[in-house]
């Protein structure tokens, strides 16, 4: 991490438009100019506002990897004095699901978001959903500015 310290969910939720529950990272771990990596626990929490029916879909690990995003786009945008521009997730390539729930794994989920290319608001991320040393999820999601 470019500054030697964790980053907790109180300092996420001050890079990110998401509030309350719907801050779905607990902490940063790892940061720098290409790439992010994020834990969480908030997958097993049965408030977790993505839960139907009880079940947290595997699917909803491309919104952790969407959040991841938006919080390097943050502390990217943060280090040279300056605030991410709103931007939400457009698209979704090349996904692929390694589970088909979330709420069952026991792990804490680590979180890891490389940036491809772009940059503010426009940019392409590989993102990875891990449990451990178990993939879940991975795939590009690509992140336009809102206008």
């Amino acid at each position: 991490m470019t500054n030697g310290t964790t980053i907790n969910k109180a300092e996420i939720r001050t890079l990110i438009p998401h509030s309350g529950l719907m801050c779905l990272l607990d902490e940063v771990t790892q940061w720098d100019d290409r790439s992010i990596t994020c834990g969480t626990n908030t997958h097993r929490d049965p408030a977790n506002p993505l839960r139907r029916d009880g079940r947290l879909s595997a699917l909803h690990a491309f919104e952790y990897g969407a959040q991841a995003a938006a919080v390097h786009g943050g502390l990217r945008a943060r280090s040279v004095g300056e605030i991410a521009p709103p931007g939400y997730l457009a698209a979704l390539r090349d996904a692929h699901l390694h589970a088909a729930r979330l709420d069952d794994i026991a792990s804490p989920l680590r979180i890891c978001a490389n940036r491809l290319f772009g940059d503010g608001a426009n940019t392409i991320y590989e993102c990875c959903v891990l449990a451990g040393n178990i993939l879940l999820a991975n795939g590009r999601i690509t992140i336009i500015q809102r206008t």
